[in-house]
């Protein structure tokens, strides 16, 4: 189950930028970094439906509010493109510090056109998709209708949005006046995925056609049909983030960094950060994830303790039955075992044995039910169980153990 985590950061000015990070349930395979559309936010419903069906995907996707809108500090009016691109680059510094520096870049319209600005100052980047992304930067400047001119002749003025009332300067008409994005897409030398819909009436489709053109191979172009320019539609958002996930996953690492390691020995266990109880498991080559159930405050993402000593026991079972089966030539159908844990008081528990005798309080109860495909007859049955007690597993848990503890160094 993917969680989400808030997050904060200096932006390229130094004022507090607000991100959500969208991670899989377990080890995310790489990062994606999302830059949002112009004068939206981190927020925007197909950021977030996007973000968190690439978490599903297992990837962690960070994205943020650039200055001054969202939950970010700073003045939108003092900002402009150059200054979103600088927040990008920042936000990039933060993942490398804390997580690992993005391998996608992901950009909604005129983030679009952002990450595709950025993309060559990020070396670790190895893929960019754009969502109905302008090719000119300027093309941002048709929404202000007679207010650029307003802009030019008196350096400022409120322009309304989407509703929301904005106030434009000069400089940010002066800045993206200056940019020379195909430039950049031709020079970008990533992997690229443009997505766009044939229909978008804010960004037309032929801004993807420049955007394609202008880049190097590899690229792929994928139509989003008749979405809007916002991805209104939840089935339209959880598309793209299928397609983003599916064509990335070429130009990927095989596995995390992280996870590249050698086996490690005995049993490691350390907590992820997600949600209050989850811990990644490494046993050797192999990785788990531990939880609790949301019930107790957990997020589901794993098996508990408790349910794991049940499968220590549950394995160790079956293992050991097919030994036995094995080695008296005994024809036994496939073994399944299940296995229920609960706590009850030692004086109500008929079956319980020697285990319970004077005792008080609540005692561990493993119920351990075994079936075997085809008939045996209850000679046969009774004999496994008695083997069944044999495994060790089963012998460690109705005999005392000692467990040593040390605090590292």
């Amino acid at each position: 189950m993917p969680a989400t985590k808030r997050i904060y950061f200096p932006g390229t000015d130094g004022h507090e930028l607000a991100a959500r990070l969208d991670l899989p349930a377990g080890e995310p395979r790489a990062y994606a970094l999302f830059a949002h559309c112009f004068t939206c936010s981190k927020d925007l419903a197909a950021v977030r439906r996007i973000s968190q069906g690439l978490a599903q995907e297992d990837i962690g996707v960070l994205r943020f509010d650039f200055t001054g809108l969202g939950h970010s500090d700073g003045e939108f009016a003092s900002t402009n493109f150059s200054s979103n691109v600088g927040d990008l680059l920042a936000a990039t510094d933060y993942m490398r510090r804390e997580l690992r520096a993005p391998a996608i870049l992901i950009g909604h319209s005129l983030g679009g056109a952002a990450v595709l600005a950025a993309a060559a100052a990020i070396p670790e980047v190895k893929a960019v998709a754009t969502i109905g992304a302008p090719s000119d930067v300027g093309h941002v400047l048709h929404q202000f209708g007679a207010s650029l001119e307003d802009v030019r002749r008196t350096g400022e003025t409120v322009v309304k949005l989407a509703g929301r009332p904005f106030t434009i300067q000069r400089q940010f008409v002066e800045d993206v006046e200056g940019q020379n994005l195909v430039q950049k897409i031709a020079g970008m030398r990533k992997a690229l995925l443009v997505l766009h819909a044939p229909r978008d009436e804010i960004v037309g489709i032929e801004n993807a056609t420049e955007i394609f053109v202008a880049a190097k191979h590899p690229k792929s172009f994928v139509s989003l049909d008749d979405a809007d320019h916002l991805l209104t539609r939840g089935e339209d958002a959880t598309y793209a983030a299928r397609v983003i996930a599916a064509w990335a996953a070429r130009f990927l690492d095989p596995e995390p960094a992280k996870l590249q390691d050698g086996p490690v020995e005995g049993v490691l266990v350390s907590e992820t950060g997600l949600g209050k109880f989850q811990n990644s498991v490494r046993s050797g080559r192999h990785r788990l994830l531990a939880d609790e159930p949301v019930s107790v405050g957990g997020v589901d993402s794993g098996p508990s303790p408790y349910d794991f000593l049940s499968v220590a026991l549950g394995t160790c079972t079956a293992m050991t039955l097919r030994m036995y089966a094995d080695r008296k030539k005994l024809e036994l159908g496939r073994v399944t075992v299940s296995v229920n844990h609960g706590k009850v008081a030692a004086q109500h528990c008929d079956d319980c044995g020697e285990v319970a005798e004077g005792r008080e309080g609540r005692i561990d109860r493993f119920e351990r039910v075994i079936s075997i495909d085809g008939e045996i007859d209850a000679t046969v049955g009774d004999k496994l169980a008695e083997i069944a007690a044999k495994c060790p597993v089963h012998r460690t848990l109705e005999v005392s153990s000692v467990v040593v503890t040390k605090i590292a160094d």
